[in-house]
């Protein structure tokens, strides 16, 4: 890697090239080798989705009649989670492409979620990718980004880091965003007001349209005549804590064992090359952060003191 990305990924980075590495080796990620419908269950219109012949590609389909979504069949807590997906081409404003997760299958009040979501544009104009997270049912705390490349032309990684510590979103191992905990509180951070911590996740994705808002602020409206619209999706891996829906006690890897790569020290932060990369992101990328909206927050959040203190290089 080079240009601004040069020196990031070690040691964390090397540690997911490590994991990634194993779970080829050993099956721990199956979900990277099976097929959609091992992994996955579809929401919302079956005739909206197809695969490619080896089950191993995804499609979800919009059209003026409805979008459609997929989410897995396991939840989790903590770890890590990554997909590759190619973004809808072309005219996509209006359009919304979700990669995410959530600790409820129907969006209930209190739950607890990190997004990726993709908003298209008109031709030729750049896509905006947003990142936000909830916790106990509120959230806010979008941060947007343009991208260093074309999300369109080629699949690429979108992967979210989860552990007690922090969570971090990466673009192509490049560390986006960094959400910190508050470990200094009683419980290490465990009873915060902002920072999931307690309550297992589904990972999602989805279509659908959002012309009212994604796009200029619902300015540009979705052109109807190019659809359907295709995002398209690859190569998920969750090397993570599965907790399985009839359990009713946390399982044991959720707890702080250090047993898991994820739950390691090298885990817990950035190393001084990935610090440098996102610092470049925030000079040259960073579109809005919720943490520099006075007109929404008068008293910047009490997370955001931590981001800063994270992210320093």
């Amino acid at each position: 890697m080079t240009g601004p990305w040069a020196g990031a990924l070690l040691p964390l980075a090397a540690a997911v090239a490590v994991v990634l590495s194993y779970c080829c080796c050993h099956g721990a990620s199956a979900a990277a080798a099976s097929s959609f419908g091992d992994n996955f269950e579809i929401t919302g219109a079956e005739d909206h989705v197809k695969t490619s012949a080896d089950g191993q590609t995804w499609y979800l389909y919009l059209d003026n009649k409805t979008g459609v979504g997929f989410q897995t069949k396991q939840r989790y807590l903590f770890g890590w989670f990554s997909m590759k997906l190619k973004l809808v081409g072309n005219d996509s404003a209006g359009v919304v492409t979700a990669y995410y997760m959530c600790s409820d299958v129907d969006a209930a009040p209190l739950r607890d979620e990190l997004d990726f979501e993709f908003l298209g544009n008109r031709s030729g104009e750049p896509y905006i990718i947003q990142t936000n997270v909830y916790h106990n049912g509120v959230g806010g705390r979008e941060m947007r980004h343009s991208l260093w490349f074309d999300p369109t032309a080629d699949f690429h990684t979108y992967a979210i880091l989860w552990n007690p510590k922090h969570i971090v979103f990466f673009v192509d191992k490049v560390a986006i965003r960094v959400y910190p905990n508050d470990a200094s509180k009683p419980g290490g951070g465990s009873s915060n007001g902002f920072f999931p911590i307690s309550k297992a996740m589904y990972i999602f994705s989805s279509i659908w349209n959002a012309d009212d808002w994604a796009t200029r602020g619902g300015l540009e409206k979705t052109d109807w005549s190019r659809a359907p619209f295709v995002s398209s999706y690859r190569d998920f891996a969750a090397d993570a804590c599965a907790w399985p829906a009839d359990a009713g006690s946390p399982p044991a890897c959720a707890a702080a064992t250090g047993d898991s790569w994820w739950d390691q020290p090298p885990a817990w932060a950035l190393d001084a090359g990935q610090r440098l990369d996102n610092a470049w992101v925030a000079r040259n990328l960073l579109i809005y952060d919720y943490c520099d909206d006075r007109k929404r927050f008068p008293t910047p959040p009490e997370e955001c003191a931590l981001r800063a203190a994270a992210t320093a290089s």
